[in-house]
């Protein structure tokens, strides 16, 4: 060999992967590695290897920042321990005493303590990797951290307030509470123990909403209560009496345009109202059912105009529906003119009709619906309800109520008038089925074998099903498949033909008999709604209906 072929020596070498491979594929990246790619275009692969040698690309240092970022990402993906979480914690209470010593010592120089508090607000920061691991609430709770946390929703910054309620309501949301159950019991525990739904309220009511941070402060505020009362109900009591009702309804009452927060306070008002007797007490002792009024007053006359702000018209129905069973709230929605509200709203057959209906249901119902009953027919509800009874409106225009829901309301109706009304008043219900050649009785008599047809059905399943009910099931499931109108229209049958016109009895009987039906089939309806009164409240008042009835029945 000479020097010229020495130096162009070189040994065979195994490739590999196939040559094949290497030449149809571009660069390949392997995992795990980023490497350049290189675009090749046509140019081919040269049959000769070079020896030229390629300069590493140069590579900035990583900004300090960078490394912090880097670092704070591997802790995180290492999961949170017992360990770790202690030490977070005593970083937390150095950063809050190092604050609140700030201060304390210079309390007219903002820029003393600023870094503190940017400090303090990276520390809250951090303390969400916490609503990552629940099984650790308990270690938390130990080492004082929810009380020196609650604390801070008293900090003269609302950032840093702000920042508690958003970490707070990371806490407790739903999904990490059922995680966990026995350590989220722990952390709940030690929230109502600090009185959280007070500390929430206070905080509440500085925070301006006109700033965005703040408004969702408000927002998560209200989420956490939501959380707290689906875990635990008995917090609807605590969180109205410690004052977030008079909040809710100051909010409400503010004129201020519609917006997210709104929505979200009608939810949680109906949800503190809904199983909670001594908050519809309070609503009515603060003016509740006057406020109530005068924001769906805005929709007499004017649909929702956007799906949300519906949702918040029927939510502001709901509540007014479940502040009408107190009693004495019923007396203010009288005075308050709720009834010639609702009529109105009926009249107007705009999108508020469904729940204008439902609150007129509940109004007039049950022995103390009497006052309400009677001064219906004053203001000419009568004019408004029966041509309702006569049609039920259309799909489009019942939007959100079923048939079956509006037929029930508008029975309902009738039936507690004919229940309620004494003389002139009763006279002019009962009345209203001789007109137009007993127009309302022959509608009466449809619904009856309706409903009759119905219930058939529902008995004709329970018969067939195998499933061993007792007999209490089996009754509320025929209610639910149409017994429950069915007994209200019957019982309307039995008024208006023991106290109306011999006519009224003469058109039902000869109906009966023209569709195959019987009066030994609303005999045994009847009997057997007789049968189930008296047994909850109100049981005097259940007794006398209970033997009305019979005496109806005696005259039939």
């Amino acid at each position: 060999m000479d020097v010229g072929e020495l130096l162009s020596f070189k040994p065979k070498q195994n490739p590999k992967r196939d040559i094949a491979d290497e030449e149809g594929e571009s660069e390949v990246e392997r995992p795990g590695k980023k490497q350049k790619q290189f675009l090749t275009g046509n140019v081919k692969p040269s049959q000769k290897s070079s020896a030229t040698y390629v300069a590493p690309p140069v590579v900035e240092a990583p900004a300090k920042e960078d490394l912090l970022k880097l670092l704070e990402q591997e802790e995180n993906n290492e999961g949170l321990d017992e360990t770790s979480l202690k030490r977070m914690i005593l970083n937390f209470d150095k950063r809050v005493l190092k604050n609140q010593e700030l201060r304390v010592k210079f309390p007219d120089s903002p820029e003393k303590f600023m870094e503190s508090e940017l400090e303090l607000h990276e520390a809250i920061q951090l303390m969400h990797a916490l609503a990552t691991v629940p099984e650790l609430y308990t270690v938390a709770v130990e080492h004082k951290f929810i009380s020196t946390l609650l604390g801070l929703l008293s900090h003269d910054n609302t950032d840093i307030s702000v920042a508690v309620v958003n970490l707070l309501q990371e806490l407790t949301d739903i999904d990490t509470l059922n995680e966990s159950q026995d350590e989220a019991a722990v952390l709940i525990d030690a929230l109502l123990d600090q009185q959280v739904c007070a500390l929430l309220v206070h905080n509440l009511e500085r925070l301006n909403e006109a700033q965005a941070e703040e408004s969702e402060g408000v927002h998560n505020t209200l989420a956490i209560v939501e959380n707290l009362t689906e875990i635990r109900p008995e917090v609807c009591l605590q969180a109205a009496q410690q004052g977030l009702l008079s909040w809710i309804m100051k909010r409400l009452k503010a004129k201020s345009p519609f917006d997210a927060n709104k929505l979200y306070c009608s939810e949680i008002l109906s949800i503190l109202l809904q199983g909670t007797p001594e908050n519809r007490q309070l609503l009515g002792e603060i003016d509740g059912i006057d406020i109530l009024l005068q924001q769906l007053a805005i929709f007499k006359r004017q649909d929702p105009k956007t799906g949300e702000e519906q949702e918040m018209m029927e939510n502001l129905f709901d509540c007014v529906c479940s502040s009408l069973i107190h009693v004495p709230n019923r007396d203010k929605f009288l005075k308050g003119e709720g009834l010639q509200l609702m009529n109105l709203m009926l009249r107007e057959k705009k999108m508020s009709r469904n729940g204008a209906l439902k609150v007129l249901n509940h109004a007039l119902s049950g022995e103390s619906g009497r006052d309400n009953c009677t001064k219906f027919v004053d203001i000419l509800g009568l004019r408004t309800i029966f041509p309702l009874f006569m049609k039920t409106p259309h799909k489009l225009k019942r939007k959100g109520m079923s048939a079956e829901e509006y037929e029930e309301h508008i029975v309902s109706i009738i039936a507690s008038m004919l229940k309620s009304c004494r003389g002139s008043q009763r006279s002019r219900v009962l009345l209203k089925f001789t007109e137009n050649d007993h127009e309302k009785t022959d509608r009466l008599m449809e619904l009856h074998f309706k409903y009759f047809d119905k219930l058939r059905v529902i008995d004709a399943q329970l018969q067939r099903s195998n499933d061993e009910e007792d007999e209490d099931e089996i009754y509320l499931k025929r209610l639910e498949g149409g017994l429950f109108t069915l007994q209200l229209v019957d019982y309307i049958i039995l008024e208006v033909c023991a106290s109306g016109a011999p006519t009224v009895k003469q058109r039902v009987l000869h109906t009966l008999n023209l569709r195959g039906g019987t009066v030994k089939t609303i005999r045994e309806i009847m009997r057997e709604y007789a049968g189930n009164l008296g047994d909850g409240s109100e049981s005097e008042a259940k007794e006398e209906e209970k033997q009305h009835i019979l005496q109806l029945l005696d005259k039939f």
